[in-house]
């Protein structure tokens, strides 16, 4: 809208005019005067429709007034309506907590008083250098880095004296990351669009589209496919708390979910398998297979695998992300699993240097323990063969005879035959005495046998258990955190 400014004396006759009508002259006199005013603003004069003619109509009203702001009176504050297209999410690097993004912004500013005749002049629109005139100090709060965009020089004057301002900007702008729930974690970053230096009360800035609007037309012009999915896109103007001072500002709120199929193939699944291998490897029997080594060969291999993978974890120090949190119980429960075989190993390999079991130890273990692990079947029968073989043979040598009954015969063939049998007499004694020992070492080795596959029998048990119930809180927690970050 133009300001006019009326001589003195038109003013008065104006006044003196209102004061002799009636009400309803006053009012209809009103719109005719106001219209004569509007029809009274003065266009730009261009000698004949060429650029020539326009520029130089155009050098006095517009060029050089370019180091102040374009309005009549200075207390009118200039409306700036911003508009912006998001083409491309570049990346996102956590560690810096930057997010890298590609925005095309336009600006559109009225200069008051000026306007042209399309016809007289020849054009609707003429573009200008942008230094020749006044142009909005429009800035993203969030910025870090510089613009890598290239250069625009020239913006739109349209006859109306409307100004239209596009320009590309690469920003790299900070963004408070949160990877809780990375693979599945969204983002909600924002830019901050003010005057750098014009107070409110100099430039009032406005959304020229909803963001709706703003929303639609990016997910069109968006041609770039990678890590980062555009899932909503909101704006606000913040409401200002004070009359005087300070700055306009508009906030557009930008929420992007990470695509999690790449990390699904490459890190979970493969660690699920991992771990499930080292589970099934209790199965393995401990007497015929060497599962230490087999364990050993899965832990080494997982190392291997995390450190081919580190470039796809996401590093910052804010948090500790869920994952890293999934991969650290994996190789806790493989280090875990490896000493439990390497001590079942251990009791299985030194049985026969051990003690007798202690009766506590062998009713907890081989009563109890083998009934929850449904051994006790087995167990009462490897006892039991060794408890018969060990009194067959007790009885058999309580069989033989301490005298031998020689009938009669000449007192020097009695008296050899006789040393002869206390010589075997003493002979099968001792033989008598090393197969007891023998029999009893024995039913005690099988007793720290049965125990030891018991115990491995146990902690299979447990070990699925935990590796249940962790596996299962975790995705509840990432399930839980997914869906707050959803909502929110």
């Amino acid at each position: 809208m133009a300001f006019i400014c009326l001589p003195r004396t038109q003013i008065q006759q104006a006044s003196a005019w209102f004061s002799t009508h009636t009400w309803f002259q006053w009012i209809t006199n009103c719109f005719i005067i106001q219209s004569l005013l509007l029809g009274s603003v003065e266009l730009l004069n261009c000698s004949e429709p060429t650029t020539k003619s326009l520029l130089n109509a155009m050098k006095e009203e517009v060029i050089s007034y370019s180091e102040a702001r374009p309005v009549i009176s200075l207390k009118t504050p200039t409306n700036v309506s911003v508009d912006l297209t998001l083409y491309g999410i570049l990346g996102v690097n956590e560690k810096s907590q930057v997010l890298e993004t590609y925005l095309w912004v336009r600006t559109r500013w009225q200069i008051e008083g000026l306007s042209w005749d399309p016809d007289e002049c020849g054009t609707k629109k003429i573009s200008l250098p942008r230094e020749k005139i006044w142009v909005p100090d429009i800035v993203i709060n969030e910025f870090m880095d510089e613009n890598r965009a290239p250069d625009t020089y020239y913006v739109y004057v349209t006859s109306t004296g409307e100004v239209i301002d596009a320009l590309p900007i690469h920003v790299f702008s900070s963004c408070k990351l949160d990877i809780y729930t990375f693979p599945f974690d969204f983002q909600n970053c924002s830019y901050t669009f003010n005057s750098y230096k014009h107070s409110r009360d100099d430039v009032q800035l406005f959304f020229f589209q909803s963001a709706e609007q703003i929303f639609k037309q990016s997910l069109e012009a968006m041609t770039t496919k990678g890590e980062w999915e555009l899932i909503d896109l909101l704006a606000e103007k913040p409401v200002l708390l004070f009359l005087e001072g300070g700055w306009d500002n508009l906030i557009v709120y930008i929420v992007l979910r990470r695509r999690a199929t790449l990390y699904v193939v490459n890190l979970l699944i493969p660690s699920s398998l991992l771990l499930s291998l080292d589970l099934f490897s209790f199965l393995l029997p401990l007497q015929s297979v060497d599962r230490a080594s087999f364990k050993m060969t899965l832990i080494l291999g997982y190392t291997v695998f995390l450190l081919l993978m580190n470039d796809l974890l996401p590093v910052t120090g804010n948090n500790l992300p869920l994952i890293n949190v999934f991969f650290s119980l994996c190789m806790a429960l493989m280090v875990a699993s490896l000493l439990e075989t390497v001590i079942i190993t251990n009791i299985l390999c030194g049985s026969r240097d051990f003690p007798p079991l202690p009766k506590w130890l062998r009713i907890l273990v081989l009563k109890y323990l083998a009934q929850l692990a449904c051994m006790k079947k087995s167990c009462e029968e490897n006892c039991g063969a060794n408890g018969s073989k060990s009194t067959f043979y007790k009885n058999s040598m309580s069989d033989i005879p301490k005298k031998v009954q020689v009938s009669a015969s000449p007192v020097s063939v009695w008296e050899q035959c006789l040393e002869e049998m206390k010589k075997m007499s003493k002979d099968l004694l001792a033989i008598r005495h090393q197969v007891e020992e023998h029999f009893n070492n024995d039913n005690s080795t099988n007793e720290w046998i049965m125990f030891g596959q018991v115990i491995d029998r146990v902690l299979f048990i447990l070990y699925t258990l935990f590796i249940v119930v962790s596996l299962s809180t975790i995705m509840v927690l990432w399930l839980h955190s997914y869906s707050l970050d959803k909502k929110s």
